[in-house]
């Protein structure tokens, strides 16, 4: 099984009293998982997942949930704590049976 990393750098918004530095997240994304798969952060829309990987996003440290949706497809949910240390996902989407 063939599989691929996409790297997406976190950082601080520029809200508040400031933050620490950037913490990196990786995506592994599984090949049969689409990559127009919508990214939603803390109950906001992202974007498409190929979007994101190639952009990137900033978050705020402490923890936030990461959600990966397609139609026709089981979510990928987590919560993460953005930190100092580097974050990785696995990224699978399994499809829902007919």
């Amino acid at each position: 099984m063939r599989r691929f990393a996409l790297a997406l750098g976190l950082a601080m918004v520029a809200c508040g009293p400031p933050l620490r530095a950037a913490v990196s997240l990786s995506v592994v994304r599984e090949p049969k998982t689409p990559r127009d798969a919508a990214v939603i952060i803390d109950e906001q829309y992202i974007g498409p997942l190929d979007y994101v990987a190639s952009r990137g996003v900033r978050l705020p440290l402490g923890k936030h949930r990461i959600s990966i949706e397609r139609e026709g497809y089981f979510p990928y949910d987590v919560v993460v704590d953005a930190g100092d240390d580097p974050i990785r996902l696995d990224v699978k989407l399994d499809p829902i049976p007919d």
